[in-house]
């Protein structure tokens, strides 16, 4: 009993030892893992569907996918507008597979975003250090800025610092600091292209591939613009600044000028490559794209991968593959992501009894090339013995050659300045299916087949009477569409005929290209629309705007075909082509009076397609290309594929920003409904180039910038320079010197008043087009206008800049009609 008594302490003492050890094991199996912070050290910021929203509600940060639902990323979009626009991504490389089990939180100093499924609390991406302790916050800011503070309000971190594929106003590019587009338009995981500050000067922009090949730069800054984009100086939205350029403190960045009812903005990397600039109009809920670069989608490097042909001239999209030949990623491809190029049909292994096809004359960048001198079947040989050789180039002259191994880039690209070759190239293809001999069970077989065919024959022949029938029942629904009387319908035959084929084209725009023809002996110029289905809508605003209307200075619409996908129109034909070929140092010119009376007859035209017509029409492109002139040099307005019309009850209209750099109104770059007004502003930008013989920007501007005194620092950029001149009385400096002092200074200085009473910065201090011609008639006294603000501050030396453009052919639009109807000559 006593050694029981005795070993009954001990016993108890084990059993607890046991309990102490399970209870360590259950806490040892529910404890997080090591990527797991525990609640006493971390704040949970959002976790699921929650958001955080800007002080006005401008923009929202949350998690969010795109088209993949087990795909989930924390981003910031913006939350009063309903397209989905992301301007940052936390996590791209690494998504999170649900949103239910996401959460950002503050730990020692970071943001983490959190996987919490299963209670592993995976840390699926961190922001660097903010370097200190304790309590921290989050805000968003009302410019899209996501700040870390710590507990005295200090930000310690932002998302600014680390931007994504977006550049938002207020953001700084610095030395070190990379925008890197999406992968496509629906995988935020970063793609091929960025944009950053130049090294090792830090003096401009660049865009790069990811094999850091730079493919396009804006130019060195010259102390107010960059050199290679002119379209920065005109002070619409935008001041730009860059401070300590050339150094490797230099810091580039912008703000909006306007003070009140800022539109949304952005500058965007997209998958394709390019930079872009958009504005959000509220009225129309759409991006309105100002301004992209590089202007040639085939200029960057790499676009549409191995193989891949770039075609800059295509309407849908710019890669294409060669027959017998594949995406080799469908899905990315069809997203818009062309890098991974593609790859040759059926069997993939090469074999010694491929072929070579030739594809022609193009440029291409190979990634190896070896030279040999030799037959062509040597060089064909020497090709097929290795799977890498991919084409090869011959030259007869000099019996040598080019094999061509590894990857081919940037086929069929026309840029020079990407570093690469040109020549007649082969390509290597599959030789094919032998047809092999036919035997007697064939024989039985294709008496069978043709037996069926003729049974099948009776069926097509019914067929081809009821789709006849079909296509005159549609032919008639068609033209019910028009409610025009006076224009003939042309069949897409006769106009084939009437073209010659096709074959005689006089120009080529946005939307199709103009060609010169004969109808009944008549010379016309038909206009045959290119994009399919994307210039549906300005045919039938042309056949309608234009149908019912006839005026002297208005082009003449003879007729139209609207034939299941053709859509072409027919114009009188203008011998002298458009107003814009005598704007150009090329030795054509014209006199005074022609000038005066093309001023006149513009405005007349305008005039009656503001306040004569039924309905008020709005042009809404009018510039010195779509001015056509006549056999007498009596100016026609044409092109009318953007016109809106408003009843005469309403006095403005909704319209998508579509003009064309440098004759856009200041208003309509805000995104608000537009007026007759804009096309005052249009025609006075005009006017200014009838009276100046030349364009309003005359290549970029001259080192230094252009606030100097000096006419050649200034006069690159007319508009400002031309109404400070004309407003201080000067209107003689402002002619074109061509005219050597033959006009009518009373004429001239009319015109020169006009001009600048027409764009002016507000629409109600602009006159109407019907009172523009009783003063360029001298029937209403002209006073002298105050120089308008926004281009007189270029004069001034103010800071304001802006993208604009130049006012040869860059659109805001490049699906408008950029060249229109000046072809017609």
């Amino acid at each position: 009993m006593a050694s029981s008594s005795h070993n009954q302490p001990r016993f108890s003492y084990k059993i607890t030892i046991l309990l102490l050890v399970f209870t360590s094991l259950q806490l040892s199996s529910s404890t997080p893992s090591k990527s797991c912070l525990t609640p006493s050290s971390s704040k949970v910021i959002i976790a699921g569907n929650s958001t955080i929203l800007s002080e006005n509600r401008t923009f929202v940060l949350g998690f969010f996918n795109t088209s993949e639902e087990s795909k989930w990323y924390l981003g910031i979009w913006y939350a009063s507008i309903p397209t989905p626009t992301y301007v940052w991504v936390a996590n791209r490389e690494t998504p999170l597979s649900s949103r239910d089990a996401s959460s950002l939180e503050i730990d020692g100093g970071k943001l983490t975003v959190k996987d919490n499924r299963d209670s592993r609390c995976d840390v699926v991406w961190e922001s660097a250090d903010g370097d200190f302790e304790g309590e921290g916050d989050v805000k968003l800011q009302e410019d899209g800025d996501l700040v870390l503070m710590d507990a005295r309000g200090v930000v310690r971190w932002r998302s600014f610092d680390f931007p994504a594929d977006t550049f938002l106003p207020g953001m700084n590019l610095t030395v070190g600091q990379t925008l890197t587009c999406w992968k496509s338009s629906n995988d935020p995981a970063p793609g091929k292209y960025s944009l950053r500050l130049r090294p090792p000067d830090y003096g401009e922009v660049e865009l790069l591939a990811d094999n850091n090949r730079m493919y396009w730069s804006s130019g060195n800054w010259t102390g107010n613009i960059f050199s290679g984009v002119p379209e920065m100086t005109l002070p619409y939205i935008y001041k730009f600044y860059f401070t300590n350029p050339f150094t490797e403190t230099a810091t580039f960045g912008y703000t909006e000028t306007m003070t009140q009812q800022k539109p949304l903005t952005r500058f965007n990397i997209d998958s394709s490559g390019k930079i872009k600039q958009y504005t959000w109009s509220p009225q129309t809920e759409f991006w309105n794209m100002f301004w992209s670069e590089p202007e040639n989608p085939c200029r960057v490097y790499g676009l549409c991968g191995d193989l891949g042909f770039c075609n800059a001239k295509s309407m849908v999209n710019p890669c294409k593959c060669f027959d017998g030949f594949q995406p080799l990623d469908g899905v990315g491809w069809g997203a818009g992501d062309f890098s991974a190029g593609c790859r040759r049909v059926g069997d993939d292994a090469c074999s010694n009894d491929d072929k070579f096809e030739e594809i022609g004359d193009m440029t291409f960048d190979p990634e190896k090339i070896e030279a040999l001198s030799g037959s062509r079947s040597d060089c064909e040989r020497k090709c097929l013995s290795n799977c890498s050789c991919m084409a090869l180039s011959y030259n007869p002259k000099t019996n040598s050659c080019k094999n061509y191994f590894g990857k081919l880039l940037n086929l069929g690209n026309s840029s020079s300045d990407l570093g690469i070759i040109q020549d007649s190239l082969n390509i290597r293809v599959h030789k094919g299916v032998i047809r092999k001999k036919i035997g007697v069970k064939t024989i039985i077989l294709i008496t069978t087949i043709t037996s069926f065919l003729a049974i099948a024959s009776i069926a097509i022949i019914i067929l081809i009477i009821l789709r006849k029938k079909m296509i005159k029942r549609k032919k008639l629904e068609e033209e019910s569409v028009f409610p025009v009387t006076n224009l003939k319908v042309f069949t897409y035959k006769e106009l084939h005929a009437a073209t010659n084929g096709f074959s005689e084209q006089l120009g080529h725009g946005g939307f199709g290209a103009v060609f010169s023809g004969k109808v009944d002996s008549t010379l016309v110029a038909v206009k045959r629309l290119e994009r399919p289905g994307g210039g549906e809508k300005e045919f039938r605003a042309e056949v309608c705007t234009i149908g019912n209307i006839q005026h002297v200075n208005l082009v003449r619409l003879i007729g139209f075909c609207s034939e299941e996908s053709h859509r072409l129109l027919v114009y009188d034909y203008m011998p002298n082509g458009p107003l814009s070929s005598y704007l150009k140092n090329n030795g054509r010119t014209l006199d005074w009076e022609a000038r005066f009376r093309i001023a006149i007859g513009t405005a007349r035209g305008i005039a009656y397609l503001h306040e004569e017509c039924r309905n008020c029409i709005i042009h809404c492109d009018i510039k010195p290309e779509n001015i056509l002139l006549d056999k007498d040099f009596s100016a026609k307005v044409s092109d009318f594929g953007l016109a809106k019309l408003i009843g005469r009850d309403f006095s403005r209209v909704l319209a998508t920003m579509r003009g064309t750099w440098g004759y856009v109104a200041p208003e309509w770059i805000s995104g608000v409904a537009i007026t007759t007004k804009a096309d005052v502003y249009s025609y006075g930008m005009t006017l200014l180039e009838i009276l100046g013989g030349r364009r309003n920007v005359e290549g970029p501007p001259p080192e230094g910038g252009g606030g100097g005194e000096s006419g050649s620092n200034e006069k690159w950029f007319f508009p400002p320079w031309a109404a400070r001149r004309i407003t201080e009385g000067d209107v003689a400096a402002v002619v074109d010197e061509r005219l050597a002092g033959e006009y009518d200074v009373e004429e001239v200085e009319r015109v020169g008043l006009v001009a600048v009473w027409c764009i002016q910065d507000e629409e109600a201090t602009r006159p109407t087009m019907g009172m523009v011609v009783k003063m360029l008639e001298g029937v209403v006294e002209v006073a002298v206008p105050p120089p308008p603000k926004l281009l007189q501050a270029l004069v001034s030396g103010e800071s304001f800049r802006g993208v604009g453009g130049n006012s040869q052919n860059d659109t805001i639009s490049r699906a408008s009609d950029d060249e229109s109807l000046s072809g017609m000559r």
